[in-house]
């Protein structure tokens, strides 16, 4: 029997070998999916966020680490712009970052190819959540997310919203 961490680490493997075959404008057009999701979302993501905003001032947590906790509906539209901007920046995956020629005229070539999965742990920063999901994505990687105790419920539900939009049919005409 295979505990849910074991679980999660397969299916995010097995993830990463379709994320990794994606064209370009397959995962433009989720990017933006995942945007658009967060942003229509965003009640449930606020009151999520109200949760854990409340658990932590009670828990003690200082004023520093309580603004970087807390999202507001214009930090949010940060997040959502901030995904868009990422499928706006070139495909790093196929890129020639080196080439030169051998001396015996073989042609070689450094080119940039998705790693895989990533793991990320993170603090009480919500919005690392959407980040690291879009350059992972952006990328041809699968992520393993891991962020704060305190960021619980606003973790849960920005993931939630981005799985929703991961899930929902890529039409040829999303591409």
């Amino acid at each position: 029997m295979t505990d849910i961490k074991t679980q999660a680490a397969v299916q995010a493997r097995e993830a990463s070998q379709a994320i990794a075959q994606l064209p370009t404008a397959a995962k433009d057009a989720l990017l933006r999916a995942m945007a658009q999701a967060l942003e229509d979302d965003a009640d449930v993501i606020l009151a999520a966020n109200a949760r854990d905003l409340e658990a932590a001032s009670a828990k003690g947590v200082g004023s520093a680490m309580l603004d970087r906790l807390k999202l507001d509906a214009k930090r949010l539209r940060g997040v959502a712009d901030a995904l868009r901007e990422v499928a706006a920046l070139p495909d790093p995956v196929g890129q020639v970052t080196r080439a030169y020629d051998r001396p015996n005229g073989i042609h070689v070539e450094r080119v940039r190819v998705p790693l895989g999965v990533i793991a990320m742990i993170y603090e009480a920063r919500p919005n690392v959540t959407a980040d690291a999901a879009a350059l992972c994505l952006k990328a041809g990687n699968a992520v393993i997310l891991r962020g704060g105790s305190e960021a619980i419920h606003s973790n849960t539900a920005i993931a939630g919203s981005l799985k929703r939009a991961l899930r929902e049919p890529a039409s040829p005409k999303r591409w």
